[in-house]
């Protein structure tokens, strides 16, 4: 028995050799997917657990679908898609981790001048795929044993937006890299992939030296799909929404981010389109669940009326208004209709 269990997991955790790309929670290749982790206070069920939910999302899920298990199992979108790091078993696998909360087995320590910024590249001679998220301590360094979810990111909810790239398209988003100035806790660049692209320049925390101090290209998936990436420098010194988003995508925008930091700015109504924080998020259904953003530490915003949806790592504050960072945008149909309507209330101008 015991060995049909095992023979059963390693069947669930095969990897195509070659196929670097986001998996779906199915266990299948998907050109882009995003995952939103739920507080641990929202809906029933066993305390241990409540902090491992999440809901999932694809171009094909037909909207938000409870997540196949925890957000701790190898075996759920999340985890298949980081598993090439834990195997480690080629030269030919580069990757790039950053987070500006690095996880303490990292040996890297906290650092405020660098972005406000977490991600994970994943890529060979063919191409990988981009993993732009909110959590902090995550995901571990490829030498750790396995992956895992950190303990201390599962209280509050977190978001993670996964894309699959052909390898082309990766100087452009490392070029981007330099204007968000990312912590890099780990890393291999072997062969090529030192001299490609600006990975190593990233690496070494080189970053741009001249205006303009924000950076905007069109990146395009294996599929064909249309992102758009928005990177800001320290120097650019302005909120990313209010200062630059919003007009860009010229439509409001409803910014869902980490509202127990210091220095939260207010919604900004001083322009033509409107910034508006919001202060409750609400799943469709009657289970929901329905949380406040004091309970969320995702970073995501939705235009209320027009299909852009983007999810990133950067909050409205007045120190980040300081910092590097920057969110990926799209219009894609499957991305808006989920996040537009998750929006129940946000505070008004002029509170």
């Amino acid at each position: 028995m015991a060995a049909l269990s095992l023979l059963l997991l390693a069947a669930l955790l095969w990897v195509p050799v070659g196929t670097l790309t986001c998996y779906g929670d199915s266990g299948q290749p998907v050109d882009w997917f995003v995952v939103y982790k739920l507080p641990a206070h929202s809906g029933p069920g066993d305390a241990a657990q409540r902090g491992l939910r999440y809901k999932y999302l694809d171009e094909d899920s037909g909207g938000w679908r409870d997540g196949a298990g925890l957000i701790s199992s190898p075996t759920g979108a999340v985890g298949r898609s980081l598993l090439p790091l834990y195997r480690n078993t080629t030269s030919q696998l580069a990757f790039l981790l950053y987070n500006d909360q690095p996880p303490q087995s990292s040996g890297s320590q906290d650092s405020s001048s660098r972005g406000h910024t977490k991600g994970v590249l994943l890529l060979d001679q063919e191409g990988g795929f981009w993993l732009i998220h909110s959590v902090p301590n995550f995901p571990p360094p490829a030498s750790s044993a396995a992956y895992s979810w950190p303990p201390s990111a599962q209280n509050y909810g977190q978001t993670l937006i996964c894309v699959s790239f052909p390898l082309t398209q990766f100087l452009n988003i490392s070029r981007q890299l330099t204007y968000t100035y990312p912590l890099v806790y780990d890393h291999r660049l072997e062969g090529d992939f030192a001299q490609k692209f600006h990975l190593e320049e990233v690496v070494k925390g080189h970053h741009v030296r001249q205006g303009p101090w924000n950076s905007s290209v069109t990146l395009t998936s294996n599929k064909g799909h249309m992102f758009q990436s928005f990177a800001k420098f320290g120097n650019f010194g302005d909120d990313l929404y209010s200062g630059w988003l919003v007009e860009a995508l010229g439509s409001d925008l409803q910014v869902q981010f980490w509202q127990r930091s210091p220095g939260v700015l207010p919604s900004n109504c001083s322009g033509v389109q409107h910034v508006l924080d919001v202060t409750q998020t609400a799943f469709p259904g009657l289970a929901g669940p329905t949380f406040n953003a004091t309970e969320d530490h995702s970073k995501w915003c939705v235009a209320p009326e027009r299909p852009w949806a983007c999810v990133g790592d950067m909050n409205r504050n007045k120190r980040e208004e300081h910092r590097g960072g920057g969110t990926l945008c799209a219009q894609l149909p499957a991305l808006w209709k989920a996040f537009q309507p998750l929006v129940k209330a946000w505070e008004p101008c002029g509170k």
